[in-house]
């Protein structure tokens, strides 16, 4: 028996022709950060969990694989497609279902994109506070599956502090719905944390419930010259002092970086680029008057301590997203391929003296190679941006990279991985961030949740 066929014979039956491709009309690439063609069984894009749970069944009888995709952008191959699999995209499941001001939460579907959602919150005068670069077409059941981060984790939490109930579609068909509403629910096992952050391995999720805050009436940016990693830690410990709660971005970048992005083929330099340390701080309140008070007596203490080098301060929003253009738009680093992206995590105390290691170590072995690194910091997370420039085996030099950053952290107490997941980049480095009994336990969820291993096989383990 030809299984796929027999599976696609079925599924064409149940989808409407507009929600199920396969053959020669699959045109897709394999991912944001992969523009080769995507070779898989089918493509199937379900309008609901229902939908969602009778395509599982039907992969389920046939023992057909599936990669679940949202937005394309992962980073560590959770949801590149294998030529065995179909691919089951949640770009369909994109409304949002209810919002309530009162009691702060906001209903979506997975599909949803996590910048049309923000755009919809503001509109009700609320934020959805989770942001990162990529939130034009990064979508929420992604955020969900990854555990995102991005710029206020600070703040807020990541994005298993931002869900409140969730919907999910088990490998059997199963659709388990706990769409909880509360703060407080302490009835028994927490099941949603099973799904936050399992990179669509244990089941795929189809709604959500989110918490959503009221929008900040005050905005206050900097963009700050350091000389010295001591002074970035100063710094942000003044930061936390003398702007509390309103603090909700401290962004670090490292000289290297900032040159990159910066003059003849990137961004307007603000200041000068010779800085071996810069940092975007931003803070938001609710009193315009008292909350720019605070902002500029941080500032002046920082400048009379000689902390600070320079600074700049936006005088307008244009200007404001201007500063944000240098953290979040890196294409200028991004030719000529290949390059690698890395995001890990560690004590702060402990950064300077393991970025230094990484670059002196990657530039011995390869003396054109570049190094860019910036980070959320404040919560720990660093991110690397590394092109090799040299003429040696690609897959060769991956390794040599991977070695180089990731052997050291356990030295540190850090992880390999601050917000992007595993997938199948990192698959082989988990050991170094988790033990051999935490692993254990780990498959035996996914061998209980997933017992024919149909869903992202070979991704995490």
């Amino acid at each position: 028996m030809n299984r796929p066929s027999h599976c696609i014979e079925e599924l064409t039956e149940l989808l409407s022709e507009s929600s199920i491709v396969h053959g020669d009309k699959l045109d897709r690439v394999t991912s944001y950060w992969d523009s080769t063609p995507a070779v898989a069984v089918a493509l199937v894009m379900p309008r609901s969990s229902e939908e969602v749970g009778k395509v599982l069944q039907i992969c389920s009888k046939y023992g057909q694989p599936v990669v679940t995709q949202g937005g394309m952008t992962n980073c560590v191959k959770s949801a590149d497609p294998l030529p065995e699999e179909i691919i089951l995209s949640t770009e369909k499941l994109n409304k949002i279902e209810t919002i309530d001001t009162v009691g702060g939460t906001v209903t979506v579907e997975a599909g949803v994109l996590l910048q049309t959602l923000q755009e919809t919150c503001v509109e009700e005068d609320m934020v959805f506070p989770l942001d990162l670069g990529a939130r034009g077409s990064c979508t929420i059941g992604g955020n969900v599956s990854t555990n995102a981060g991005g710029i206020n984790v600070l703040r807020y939490g990541m994005m298993r502090n931002l869900v409140l109930g969730m919907e999910v579609v088990l490998a059997n068909g199963t659709v388990l719905s706990s769409m909880n509403q509360m703060l407080k629910n302490n009835t028994a096992y927490d099941l949603k944390q099973l799904f936050i952050g399992s990179e669509g391995t244990l089941g795929i999720v189809t709604r959500v419930v989110l918490r959503i805050f009221p929008k900040p009436q005050s905005c206050q940016t900097a963009l700050l010259a350091l000389d010295k990693f001591e002074d970035v830690v100063e710094t942000l410990q003044k930061a936390q002092h003398q702007l509390g709660g309103t603090l909700s971005a401290f962004e670090v970048m490292w000289g290297n970086y900032v040159r990159g992005v910066t003059g003849e083929h990137g961004h307007t330099a603000p200041m000068s680029r010779e800085y071996p340390f810069y940092v975007l701080v931003e803070a938001e309140g609710s009193d315009t008057t008292s909350d720019e008070e605070r902002f500029q007596r941080l500032l002046e203490s920082v400048y009379q301590s000689s902390v600070i080098a320079d600074a700049v301060v936006p005088k307008s929003e244009s200007e404001r997203l201007s500063l944000w253009k240098i953290r979040e738009d890196f294409e200028s680093i991004l030719e000529p391929e290949p390059f690698f992206l890395y995001d890990v995590s560690l004590p702060i105390i402990a950064m300077d003296d393991y970025v230094s290691g990484v670059e002196t170590t990657l530039t011995s072995k390869w003396p054109e190679c570049e190094v860019y690194v910036l980070g959320h910091i404040a919560d720990g997370n660093v991110h690397f941006f590394v092109r090799p420039n040299t003429d040696a085996d690609v897959g060769h030099v991956h390794e040599v990279c991977d070695e180089v950053l990731y052997q050291d952290l356990k030295n540190h107490h850090g992880s390999i991985s601050a917000e992007h997941g595993i997938g199948m980049e990192k698959k082989p480095w988990l050991s170094e961030s988790r033990s051999e009994a935490e692993i254990n336990l780990m498959k035996a969820m996914k061998q209980t949740l997933d017992p024919t291993n149909l869903l992202n096989p070979g991704r995490v383990f």
